[in-house]
């Protein structure tokens, strides 16, 4: 066996005698780090063959007595317990003398058991004896068992990881309750014993892990389920059957809703579970009988401590409305209701008898919010009759629009034609209505090649687009007759009519489901008519209308949800066939705008039809930047305006003042053209905006800013404006994304006057920088070579990129005078044990440093370490620290760090495209109190993508941390936030990763971040640093262990060894180029 593999084995074994320990034992061995080391630690501990150990063994059993009301089995384990650990240190006793002792340790209660087993058997053993100690136990204790207190055990549901046989202890003055054993890990759940009264009543439990309830009719959502076994104190066994979300009114009135409540009908308590709350961010403490739990400064549940010392809730709950068939979890009735565009629950019922519709099981809908955003109407159009006897006997036609949101094609209309015997639709895009002759000639030669059948009659509106002459002459000369309705009577037009009204509502529920922009809107028009063609009708008593029209069964099974994500294949000659993933995911994103309110117009002689919710238009600005509404509203008066208080207060002639020299400055700059007003086109309003402003000196005095600014919000998109195709990043504002029509991307980093373009595609490249060179004055200066003072190099057959500042560092070294200095192999050596005690007492002193470019240095090296030195990242954070009032040792720490610089200003950093490099890695550790002055412990992290380094921090802690754990916990957590980050940056550049794999060499940390329990050796960190618990459950961070000794952060923590640190540097790709 070789050394690494004796390595490898002996961590093992570390760590699965740690997870085998209890807490309170685990921490006291977390420093030793091999299996022989807490070997020992545990013997010296609990093995210890000495005089004291063994007098102290013999004490505590000679000195155990059981008390009045106590647990029997709990004395007899500890009993047995104490025996064991003397057995262990060699001190024995015969089976019959432990079988007296259990005896004589008995309280007056049992005396008469006592005496029927001394007196009663000529030997005594002790398995026996407590045998029949038990017994007596269970039969005495079996009719109160109900009353005493619940002890649950949930099994099947989740897994906590391992069991602690303690009692739970509260320093809030909680009430306790012992907990059922089992051989199976699972939840625990303490109900404290309470009368019928409190059956409708909530209680406070800090033992309980979950909220749990009884009563089905509370729930306000429901979903059935099956999720295991519970076993009670009496031995009786339920289920959990269900959960969802149960609505409470609290004392204050606010409404507040618990999720994740069980619904377990044995159950006779309603529990709330405050270790939930807790691990939410809540908070509670008990004072004079009143239990509050918080959130911040907001008091958001109340409880009151009633008589069997427990805690109810004050407030009542909401009944709920659940549907009285819940969601079962493998029911796809939902699933299938989307993809058919919120079909009707009738419609899918009669799919489903049909055995169309695979992975449904009860065909029951519940309540579905984009159904009620979508259908809501006022009336209903009453429906007409035609006896029809075959297909395109009678066809009715109408149209829709102008809808809003125009295509880019220009269309604004939609154009449909239904055949009256099989219900079959059709839809059509127009610009303008005058089209409506030419889309119904393509129809009809369409409708004419696939059925060989004419069209007999055509039933529309009285519209002079269907009056025009050449159509009314095409009619003719086709035998094809004309019925028209009475105008403004869409009633008589009812099978048009209504099949638009179902068009549109399908839309909106499509639309709102794939949260896609309005844009889409004739997507989702065309995916509305090939649901409606593949749906039941009524008119046709529930058979599907491309069964009718074609005599064939209808194949749901390619079917998916509208708007759902789709990945295109790319062929191998488009892609790199070696580092190209093999599809792309082409994704749209939603620009909100900001949409202006506004009162509907009545009496109008046109009418504006809107597929999507009622939009509207104001001068005034809106209330919020999101809000859009989709049922149908009345007028309502606009709210009266105040009028400006600037002009109007005694101070108005400065506000003119401010206001004249704001006009002067927007002519002076000539910000507008002066032009007509194009016809149709509505002005874009403006406002001012006053400002007082402080004054710079005591000489002037406050300033007075106005500001004219445009109403921008009341634009909206693909009407007033369209978007110029560039996104700009969320997570970093200086960059720019387009995906092309390949679904490659294209960037643009912009950085003031600097910028980078990245594609490709050089044919992109090119034309983006012809299409700047048209609006701007620019220099092209060819491949980047230099963004920021950083060099940019590339090995493109070796698919490689360098990054460093060799030039910048040596202008840095040349500046100081310390390019002739030695160079030396770390950044920070272990004997600079900087601190406050080293800067300056006396003024001498001070004046002496004054002469020092200390912080001149110290800012030249930041900025090399911010953009490609890691490695600098510890020592620059170091020094920096002391920049108010430097000292001479300070200022040998920097010269030691140009020494360094002088030695390594040819390091830089390499991203290459290896194998599982594409995605983000992080390295986190923690140097426990490292700080002289006040014992903080620093956090170092570094995340890598490509092999190289991208992101990467040295920093002290901000509060001090008691234990290594903790320090390494709240690295974590600090590193946590930065991996959000990156993992939103990333996703945004094209790169869609799942939890970013963060690596952490603290076996306790890892432990204590997967593992939610309550501990008392941890109950003092702070809730903030609990986030990464949450990251882990969701998956954003995926924590791992890592060998000190592999562990990149290491070298921003503390100073390290020249070749732990070369090692560390080996492992982000730093180094010389």
């Amino acid at each position: 066996m070789t050394d690494d593999e004796w390595e490898e084995l002996d961590m093992k074994a570390v760590s699965t005698i740690r997870l085998l320990l209890a807490d309170e034992v685990m921490y006291d061995v977390m420093e030793e780090n091999s299996t022989a080391r807490i070997w020992l630690n545990l013997e010296k501990r609990y093995m210890s063959k000495s005089l004291t150990n063994k007098l102290h063994l013999k004490q505590k059993l000679y000195r155990l007595k059981m008390t009045e009301g106590a647990d029997l089995r709990q004395h007899i384990n500890t009993f047995k317990q104490i025996i064991s650990d003397m057995l262990r240190i060699d001190i024995k006793f015969e089976d019959e003398d432990k079988a007296i002792m259990l005896l004589t340790s008995l309280p007056a209660s049992y005396e008469h058991l006592v005496t029927t087993q001394l007196y009663g058997k000529e030997t005594l053993e002790l398995e026996e004896v407590s045998g029949a100690l038990l017994d007596h136990y269970q039969r005495k204790h079996k009719d109160s068992a109900e009353s005493s207190g619940e002890g649950l055990l949930v099994k099947g549901y989740q897994n906590r990881g391992r069991k602690k046989d303690k009692d739970d202890k509260s320093a809030r003055g909680r009430s306790k309750s012992k907990i059922t054993d089992s051989e199976s890990d699972g939840d625990m759940l303490s109900v404290s014993s309470s009368t019928d009264s409190l059956n409708n009543s909530w209680l406070l439990d800090s033992v309980c892990s979950f909220q749990v309830t009884p009563h089905r009719n509370w729930f306000d959502t429901y979903r059935s389920i099956n999720c295991g076994s519970v076993r009670m104190g009496n031995d009786a066994t339920c289920t959990i059957i269900g959960m969802r979300t149960i609505k409470i009114k609290m004392s204050d009135g606010v409404v507040r809703t618990l999720e994740e409540v069980r619904h377990i009908p044995d159950m006779r308590k309603n529990l709330i579970s405050l270790g939930i709350l807790d691990s939410k961010g809540y908070s509670y403490k008990s004072e004079n009988g009143i239990m509050k739990v918080s959130k911040g400064a907001m008091v958001v549940m109340t409880g009151q401590k009633i008589s069997s010392n427990v805690y109810k809730l004050l407030g009542n709950t909401i009944l709920g409305g659940v549907a009285a068939v819940a969601e079962s979890e493998d029911d796809d009735t939902l699933l299938w209701h989307m993809r058919l565009g919120h079909m009707s629950e009738r419609g899918m019922r009669e799919l489903h008898k049909r055995n169309l519709l695979t992975g449904i099981k009860l065909c029951k809908l519940d309540f579905c919010k984009y159904c009620i955003m979508g259908k809501q109407c006022r009336v209903r159009f009453k429906t007409a009759t035609h006896k029809t006897n075959g297909i395109l006997d009678y066809v009715h036609s109408d149209i829709l629009g102008p809808v809003r949101t125009s295509l880019k094609g220009g269309a604004q209309y939609f154009m449909s034609f239904i055949d009256d015997y099989s219900r079959k639709a059709w839809v059509y895009f127009l610009e303008n209505k005058s089209e409506v002759f030419v889309k119904f000639k393509i129809w009809k030669a369409e409708v004419k090649n696939q059925t060989r059948r004419k069209i007999k009659c055509l039933r529309t509106d009285n519209g002079t687009e269907y009056r025009d002459g050449n159509f009314l002459k095409f009619c003719e000369e086709h035998g094809i007759k004309r019925h028209f309705t009475v105008r403004k009577t869409p009633q008589q037009n009812g099978v048009a009519e209504r099949l638009n009204r179902t068009i549109t509502e399908t839309v909106r529920c499509l639309r709102l489901n794939a949260e896609l922009p309005k844009i889409f809107w004739a997507e989702a028009v065309d995916m509305a008519c090939y649901i409606i063609n593949r749906s039941p009708r009524v008119a046709l008593d529930g058979k599907v209308t491309e069964e009718v029209w074609t005599g064939q069964e209808v194949d749901y099974s390619f079917m998916r949800i509208f708007g759902c994500p789709a990945y295109v294949h790319i062929s191998g000659e488009d892609r790199d066939v070696v580092f190209d993933e093999k599809s792309m995911t082409k994704a749209f994103k939603e620009e909100k705008s900001q949409a202006a309110e506004n009162s509907n117009n009545i009496g109008k002689s046109t009418v504006q039809v809107e597929l999507d919710e009622l939009e509207s238009q104001s001068d005034e600005e809106p209330h919020s930047n999101d809000q859009e509404q989709d049922s149908t509203r009345s007028d309502r008066p606009k709210r009266n305006k105040r009028p400006p208080e600037a002009i109007e207060s005694s101070e108005k002639d400065k506000w003119m003042e401010a206001m004249v020299e704001e006009n002067e400055s927007l002519s002076k700059n000539k910000t507008w053209e002066l032009t007509e007003l194009p016809k149709g086109k509505k002005p874009i309003g403006c406002k001012w905006v006053f400002k007082k402003k402080e004054a710079v000196s005591e000489k002037e005095g406050e300033r007075f800013k106005a500001r004219l600014v445009a109403k921008g919000y009341s634009q909206r998109h693909g009407i007033d404006y369209d978007e110029i195709g560039y996104t700009r990043c969320e997570y970093d504002c200086c960059v720019y994304v387009r995906i092309l029509e390949d679904g490659s991307y294209i960037f643009l980093l912009l950085y003031v006057d600097d910028m980078l373009i990245a594609a490709k595609s050089m044919c992109e490249v090119n034309r983006l920088k012809s299409l700047l060179h048209k609006e701007f004055e620019m220099k092209d200066l060819g491949a980047a070579k230099k963004i920021l003072g950083m060099e940019i190099r590339r090995g493109r057959g070796a698919r490689k990129l360098w990054l460093s500042q060799k030039n910048y560092i040596r202008k840095v070294l040349e500046k100081f005078s310390m390019l002739d200095a030695k160079p030396v192999s770390t950044p920070l050596a272990n004997h600079f044990r900087l601190s406050d005690s080293q800067c300056p007492k006396n003024e001498e002193e001070i004046e002496n440093m004054s002469k020092v470019p200390y912080a001149s240095v110290v800012g030249g090296l930041m900025y090399a370490m911010v953009c490609t030195r890691p490695d600098l990242a510890h020592a620059v954070s170091t020094v920096s620290r002391y920049m108010a009032n430097p000292g001479r040792e300070h200022w040998n720490a920097v010269k030691w760090i140009f020494r360094y610089l002088k030695g390594t200003a040819e390091h830089g950093i390499l991203f290459s495209r290896q194998p599982r490099t594409n995605s983000v890695v992080g390295y986190v550790d923690a140097d426990y109190v490292g700080e002289v002055d006040n014992r903080r412990s620093t956090t170092g992290y570094v995340f890598t993508l490509s092999g190289g380094p991208i992101c990467w921090k040295s920093t002290l802690q901000s509060i001090v941390a008691m234990s290594t754990t903790k320090a390494e916990y709240m690295a974590v957590a600090e590193a946590a936030k930065e991996a959000l980050w990156l993992k939103g940056l990333v996703k945004e550049l094209g790169l869609n990763q799942g939890g970013v794999q963060m690596h952490c060499d603290s076996q306790s940390v890892i432990y204590l971040a997967k593992n939610q329990v309550y501990h008392a050796r941890t109950k003092h960190i702070d809730v903030r640093f609990h986030k990464i618990r949450e990251l882990i459950v969701t998956g954003d961070i995926v924590l791992e262990k890592v060998h000190t000794s592999e562990n990149a952060a290491d070298m921003l923590t503390k100073p390290v060894t020249t070749a732990k640190f070369k090692h560390c540097l080996d492992l982000v790709n730093v180094s010389s180029l």
